[in-house]
């Protein structure tokens, strides 16, 4: 696996080694004592997600916060989305900042998204089957969320606003600089 740190501290992009010929491909998708030392940490995944998403919905910007708060491992099964993630660590150098990356079935790229990080994604294919890993389990009394078209973040989500859609929760989500954290 070929992993690459973004411009995030604790955010990185992991890429499987693939195994291409006539007949399809093979790859291994998540190895646990690979994934801990290329990240440097220790990681105990316990709970998967997974979605399906017509295009131009946007899922997100959605944590976790204090002892509930979740490290994620998103991929794509099927179709292609930007995936979002924004570092809400006030400690950090890189607090309000967020990367964003293409997610395929086709170039099988993953993201790490450490705890303390706001994450979400948009459907750019007429479907996207969106997979992930969480370390931690869901509760909905420490969920949270930040509004996905917030000045102060300026994500280019890729669509234009009238193909945008969300959920009436998504909807109504705060700004960073409002939101409980």
């Amino acid at each position: 696996m070929k992993v690459t740190r973004t411009q995030l501290d604790g955010c990185f992009i992991v890429e499987p080694r693939i195994f291409k010929d006539e007949r399809g491909c093979f790859f291994e998708s998540f190895n646990q004592s690979q994934f801990e030392e290329a990240v440097g940490t220790k990681i105990n995944f316990v709970q998967d997600n997974q979605s399906v998403s017509k295009r131009g919905v946007i899922r997100g910007l959605h944590f976790q916060t204090g002892d509930d708060a979740q490290a994620k491992l998103v991929r794509v099964l099927q179709g292609v989305v930007l995936d979002v993630a924004v570092d809400l660590r006030k400690s950090s150098s890189t607090y309000g900042e967020h990367v964003t990356i293409e997610l395929s079935s086709e170039n099988k790229k993953q993201l790490f998204i450490p705890r303390g990080f706001a994450h979400g994604f948009i459907t750019l294919s007429e479907t996207a089957e969106f997979f992930y890993k969480c370390d931690n389990f869901y509760k909905k009394e420490a969920e949270g969320g930040i509004i996905y078209n917030d000045p102060e973040l300026g994500i280019d989500w890729k669509l234009a606003p009238n193909e945008i859609i969300l959920s009436s929760k998504d909807a109504e989500l705060p700004l960073l600089r409002e939101s409980v954290l």
